[in-house]
């Protein structure tokens, strides 16, 4: 399974890794995945939209499709 859309798995944590230095400089970063597998390694900032409305806010979140 790709992490970043049509990406192989080692590319796509390259870009995971290069964005994470940018935020790191204090660049904000903000991304719309599914990758299950990336936000939950990542656990950074998670804000689940619903119908334009923010249903959640977790500062060191992971994935869920649960609220």
């Amino acid at each position: 399974m790709s992490l970043l859309g049509n990406l192989d798995p080692e590319t796509a944590w390259e870009i995971m890794h290069l964005l994470n230095d940018i935020n790191a400089r204090g660049t904000t970063v903000v991304m719309a995945t599914h990758a299950k597998d990336i936000v939950d390694k990542m656990k950074k900032r998670v804000i689940n939209i619903e119908k334009g409305v923010i249903i959640r806010d977790d500062k060191k979140g992971g994935y869920s499709s649960e609220v």
